[in-house]
């Protein structure tokens, strides 16, 4: 197989206004769908960040069951110029960084947690080339 990319990736929260806060107007990415009581999904570059309530989903009749708990981990790539502006941006909207790590080629990303305690991180493109 030959794979293009990774189109969507799923978190699992508790609270679909509060993922709505932070990912939509913190985060800045569109809404694309949102159904009370069970998720919201967003808008992420060319991919799609679905949220689920796990508590719905891991009951779920009409697609495979699925659910996760604890901190999942999932990085967002922006571009090499715009990763000092990400980082300022967060700071400024009173986001805490919990690490910053310096990776091959002198190239960085900082981590920081969403309101649910997952561990986000920011790349910049070439992170992995």
């Amino acid at each position: 197989m030959k794979y293009t990319q990774i189109k969507e990736t799923c978190l699992y929260v508790t609270d679909l206004d509060l993922a709505e806060n932070f990912y939509g107007q913190i985060l800045e990415m569109p809404i694309i769908s949102k159904v009370a009581d069970r998720h919201i999904f967003f808008r992420c570059g060319s991919s799609v960040l679905l949220c689920f309530l796990p508590e719905v989903t891991k009951f779920e009749k009409t697609l495979p069951p699925h659910y996760a708990y604890g901190k999942q981990h999932l990085a967002f790539e922006v571009s090499k110029r715009d990763y000092l502006k990400a980082k300022s941006n967060l700071l400024e909207k009173g986001i805490t960084l919990t690490h910053e790590q310096e990776w091959n080629h002198g190239l960085k990303s900082f981590y920081f947690d969403d309101p649910f305690g997952n561990v986000l991180e920011i790349v910049p493109v070439g992170i992995w080339e």
